[in-house]
Order: C-alpha cells, then structure tokens, then sequence
C-alpha cells in the first residue's frame, strides 16, 4: 500500500469513533486552543475520555498542541501551563458523518449472486446481511463484562452507527443513508439482519433487534428483551 495513502487511512480510521469525531469537530470550530476541560465540557464527557481522544487526535496529526498559563499570571506562584489543543494545518477527506457503502456493497453483491441462483432478491439481502454481521463478530473483541447492549453497541459502533445505550440501543446514524432514501424497504431489512446477526453472534440472548423507524436515525431499535415491549422483528418496513 502507498505510504501516503496508508497515513490517510489512518487519520479516516482516528475519526471513525463518535466521541473522538465529536471531539475533533469541537476544537477545529473553535477560535483558538481549546483545555481539555473545555473540549470535555463542550461534547458532554468525563475528562479523562477528552484526555485520551484527543491525544490520539495529536498522535495521528490531527490536532496540535501548545502550553499557556490561563490564568494570565506569570511568575512564582503562577501555576503550570496548561495543555492546549486546537486544529493541524493538516488536511484530510472525510464524510462525517461515518458511512460505511463498502459494506453495502459487498452484501449487496452478495444477495446478487444468491438472487442469481434462485434466492428471492430480499431474502438474498438478508441472508448476505446476516452473514456479514456474522463476520464482523468474528473480527471483534467484545468486552465479556459488558451488558448485552453494550456489546452488541461495540461492534456496530467500528461501522459507524453512532450507538448509544440509554435504556434501549438507538443507532444514531445509518451508514447507508444515500441507499436508505432511495431503497428504504431493502436497506432497513439489510440494517436489521446485520444487527440481528451481530446480536446473535455474540450470544446476547437477552436484547430484541426490531424495526423503529425515525427519520433522526437508524431505523433499527434494539432493547432489552427482559423489558419486554420489542419492536418488529423481521422483514424491512418502510421508514
């Protein structure tokens, strides 16, 4: 691989996590250089989460540093620099937010090829969906001490569905939006197979995958099987 090329993977790869994209897209709006303390406060984190996304950020060029007193004292008794962060002359090509059309478009290749061969063309599509989230599952490495949702949020989060656990498991991106506006039907069946598969992968008996479509997000809801009350769980609907 192109060693330019491999550098700009890389930089794509630090943006692909939602905290750290938040993160970088708070310090590059900014006037100046921004604390920690200020970037935390300005996504809604602990400190020591800004802390480590934004030093990977400076790690992959992304962001720079400097020391300044804040205080404006200087002198005995002025009190450390503080570190600061703002936004590398660096440029780098990036949709934001995340999609994920290469994984779209190996499973619809997929489904194509089965369809092909006598599969009817939706449930091609589930069936390639469901066997690549199985094969994102193989390529992960779940926390064991974590809840089911939060696990099941661990790997869809590495293709850009921006999960987030408050009670249910809501995807706060679709990764194939472009196709979901044009195909709803099939992309919302291809989204929750995919989910259905990562959930079963990982043996998360306790978490229902249904369709919940909302215009704001991904039309896939995943909840707490034990709270009862899931959604659809089946063929697409239309959002």
């Amino acid at each position: 691989m192109d060693e330019a090329f491999g550098r700009r993977v890389t930089k794509l790869g630090a943006l692909a996590d939602p905290v750290r994209r938040a993160l970088y897209r708070f310090v590059a709006d900014q006037p100046g250089a921004v604390s920690r303390e200020q970037a935390a406060d300005g996504v809604a984190v602990p400190r020591h989460t800004a802390k480590f996304h934004l030093d990977r950020l400076v790690d992959e060029g992304l962001l720079v540093t400097e020391f300044r007193r804040l205080t404006g004292r200087t002198g005995p008794g002025a009190g450390r620099p503080a570190k600061l962060y703002r936004r590398s002359g660096k440029e780098v090509a990036v949709s934001l937010p995340h999609r994920s059309y290469d994984l779209a478009g190996d499973v619809l290749a997929d489904a194509v090829e089965r369809s092909l061969a006598g599969t009817p063309i939706e449930d091609a599509v589930r069936a390639a969906a469901g066997d690549a989230g199985a094969r994102a599952v193989e390529a992960s490495e779940p926390d064991p001490g974590a809840t089911d949702l939060d696990r099941v949020a661990g790997v869809l989060a590495t293709f850009g569905f921006e999960p987030r656990v408050d009670g249910d498991l809501l995807l706060h991106n679709c990764p194939f939006d472009r196709l979901a506006s044009d195909h709803t039907e099939l992309v919302c069946g291809m989204n929750l197979a995919f989910v259905e598969a990562v959930a079963d992968g990982l043996g998360c008996t306790g978490v229902e995958p249904g369709l919940d479509p909302d215009p704001a997000r991904c039309c896939v809801r995943v909840r707490d099987g034990a709270a009862g009350g899931a959604p659809e769980r089946g063929r697409g609907a239309t959002a």
